[in-house]
């Protein structure tokens, strides 16, 4: 099934941030098409719910995951709803030029313009490769920043839902280092 959802005008302590990272902006006004196994529409909670092999692009923006529930703020746009938000989990991609994340859970906030990933991120990007508990891409300056706070389940988190830990977390990366001329 496909859809496509057009865009209205929308106008932590970080451990990590890399600047070499960076990616250009993105445009967030672009329209967002979807695609998955499965649709449910739930038009009274202006959400739509997708599962089932989730395939979202936005400009060179791609974005995959097991379910996403779309948001929207009840206008249309050219017969289509305004989103205002995704929520993504399970085994969740996204996919920028020159860059690609994995998390268990994302939310893209599309008013703010930011991607938040958490729960075992790593990002990748020309060779480099950073993990850590939770990603924060802003799409207006490409600027990604991560760090060492994530998902807890079990004892302290609400049973079924997934809870955010505000410390005790790392940061790990590995970067490619250039090939120097040693004459």
């Amino acid at each position: 099934m496909m859809l496509r959802f057009a865009l209205g005008s929308f106008g932590l302590m970080l451990t990590l941030a890399v600047p070499a990272m960076a990616q250009t902006r993105h445009n967030t006004d672009a329209p967002i098409d979807v695609a998955s196994e499965r649709i449910e529409l739930q038009d009274r909670a202006n959400r739509a719910i997708l599962s089932g092999n989730v395939q979202i692009k936005q400009a060179e923006m791609t974005l995959a995951a097991a379910r996403v529930t779309v948001t929207y703020t009840g206008q249309v746009s050219e017969g289509s709803p305004q989103v205002s938000r995704l929520d993504a989990a399970g085994g969740v991609t996204v996919n920028r030029p020159n860059q690609s994340a994995r998390s268990q859970y994302a939310v893209y906030d599309l008013n703010r313009r930011v991607i938040t990933m958490v729960g075992a991120v790593t990002l990748r990007q020309a060779g480099n490769t950073v993990s850590g508990g939770r990603l924060s891409i802003d799409l207006d300056t490409g600027r990604a920043t991560i760090d060492g706070s994530g998902v807890r389940s079990g004892a302290g988190a609400t049973p079924g839902q997934p809870g955010v830990q505000s410390s005790g977390g790392r940061v790990t990366g590995r970067f490619s280092v250039p090939k120097r001329n040693t004459q």
